[in-house]
């Protein structure tokens, strides 16, 4: 059962226009910067509509043609898996996840993980929230049996993947010590996404070279998540790889939603997180979405309030301005959720990441007295993981530092958030604060649901389909075409 100071909450009352307030030049700016009360009222009755229709939606099967693509099944996803577990056990699609991940853990101590866009970033955003910023470097005991990290796949950038092969090279001499050991999970739902497959055939080059052909290491190196059909399961099973050592990405999961199934949950189980508490999370969300009112629904809040922000009071840059550097990553899957889901029909807000302080010090001028096109979404994590790192008293006080000995890093983190604020609020920039207690699975699993929601609840209300990218395809497309077309100056086939 979720506890109360373990649930996330949307706090948006700070960018409504105040009511009341005595007349300055800072308030008519505001007056006219800001959300009107009204209009958020007016558009509830639209929001409980959009949250039936969404509903509704989770059970159609075969969607009309005006309709597809219809990828809802992540919103029933997460509890549906631990349901499924707890009835099937092992032969469930979360007990195969869990097997195939202590397997690898057992038999290898660097992973690299290929994937592009959802199939990549869902994995990077856990892996940076919720594993020490330099797990790589530890001693495996510190690491606890977890698997050195790597990603790749996500580009067709020649020397950062040669690069990766060489730190192999140098670090994996002898495959029949453990911790020289290396595999590899692919993840791509058709197989036919051509970063991730250029990135994998060379992978699977250096494998043989390393294991050699004849080795069993060979093939439980490779754990591929895909989709039911394609090319990648095709090549795989041409490679001698069994059909319960591929976990499936269900067909009504797009990519960008996809971080509750194998492509997120095979990666977080490699990492030793609590997979199950991460489902937990999703599911209380998605529960808290259907039922609860506005007033306690942090879903149809943000996508409420950021809705009329874009349309109404011409706000269509969105920033999550995020204060930790352990969600950054977070910010880039959200960009790409946010973007690829609604930026259609010449219509959709443009995201982008900050991350607090840091970015005070480059975008913070821009923010502050910038074009007034933004709304600033803080992301603000309430409790550290790991105990204040204090000022403390110093001999020498050059720096002026010992009338803050009492105060800690969280100190100067929450007054910078709230001397930002106060200065936004100030010269009338719209901002709110998404709260989160702490991170932890449970509260990853909330965030990361909630975005998925209100993305989808934000693209019904504009009238665009969230599901589908069809803009992406064509670069793909154009990509392939002129691959044929031009001459190659890759190197000849070895």
């Amino acid at each position: 059962m979720q506890l109360p100071d373990e649930a996330i909450s949307y706090q948006f009352q700070s960018l409504l226009a105040p009511t009341g307030e005595e007349w300055t030049p800072a308030g008519e700016l505001r007056s006219a910067n800001y959300l009107s009360p009204a209009k958020l009222r007016d558009l509830n009755q639209r929001l409980l509509q959009v949250r039936s229709q969404i509903a509704t939606e989770r059970e159609i099967k075969n969607p009309a043609p005006e309709m597809t693509p219809l990828d809802s099944g992540f919103i029933d996803l997460p509890q549906k898996t631990l349901d499924e577990h707890r009835k099937k056990a092992d032969t469930s699609i979360l007990g195969r996840t869990l097997a195939i991940a202590d397997r690898m853990k057992a038999d290898f101590d660097r992973i690299v993980l290929l994937g592009i866009g959802g199939s990549y970033l869902g994995a990077k955003t856990l892996f940076d929230a919720l594993k020490s910023s330099y797990h790589n470097e530890l001693p495996s005991k510190e690491r606890g049996g977890v698997p050195r990290i790597y990603f790749e796949g996500n580009n067709v950038d020649n020397d950062a993947l040669h690069e990766l092969f060489e730190l192999l090279e140098l670090t994996c001499v002898d495959p029949e010590q453990k911790d020289e050991r290396w595999g590899v999970v692919v993840i791509s739902k058709s197989g036919g996404t051509l970063e991730t497959a250029a990135a994998y055939r060379a992978i699977r080059r250096e494998l043989l070279q390393y294991y050699g052909k004849d080795d069993p290491l060979l093939k439980k190196a490779i754990a591929p998540v895909t989709g039911q059909t394609g090319k990648l399961r095709d090549l795989c099973k041409a490679d001698g790889i069994k059909d319960e050592d591929i976990l499936n990405i269900p067909d009504d999961v797009g990519g960008r939603y996809s971080v509750f199934t194998p492509v997120g949950l095979l990666p977080a189980a490699l990492m030793g997180l609590d997979v199950r508490a991460l489902l937990l999370g999703a599911a209380s969300m998605t529960r808290k979405f259907l039922d609860e009112p506005f007033e306690r629904n942090p879903v149809l809040q943000y996508a409420g309030v950021n809705y009329l922000l874009a349309t109404q009071c011409n706000k269509p840059t969105r920033v999550l301005s995020i204060w930790s550097k352990k969600l950054e990553s977070l910010g880039l899957w959200y960009d790409q959720l946010l973007a690829e889901s609604l930026g259609k029909q010449s219509q959709g807000p443009t995201p982008i990441t900050s991350v607090g302080t840091r970015d005070l010090h480059s975008r913070g001028q821009q923010h502050q007295e910038g074009t007034r096109d933004k709304v600033i979404n803080n992301l603000i994590v309430s409790t550290p993981k790991h105990q204040p790192i204090m000022i403390g008293m110093a001999e020498r006080n050059e720096d002026d530092l010992n009338q803050y000995n009492r105060k800690g890093l969280p100190d100067i983190m929450n007054a910078a958030v709230r001397g930002t604020n106060q200065a936004y609020f100030e010269s009338a920039r719209p901002t709110a604060d998404l709260i989160m207690p702490s991170i932890s699975e449970h509260t990853m699993g909330q965030l990361l649901q909630m975005l998925m929601l209100a993305t989808v609840v934000e693209g019904r209300l504009m009238g665009v389909n969230p599901y589908g990218q069809p803009g992406v395809e064509a670069y793909k497309r154009n990509m392939k075409a002129l691959l044929k077309s031009t001459d190659s100056i890759a190197a000849k086939p070895q």
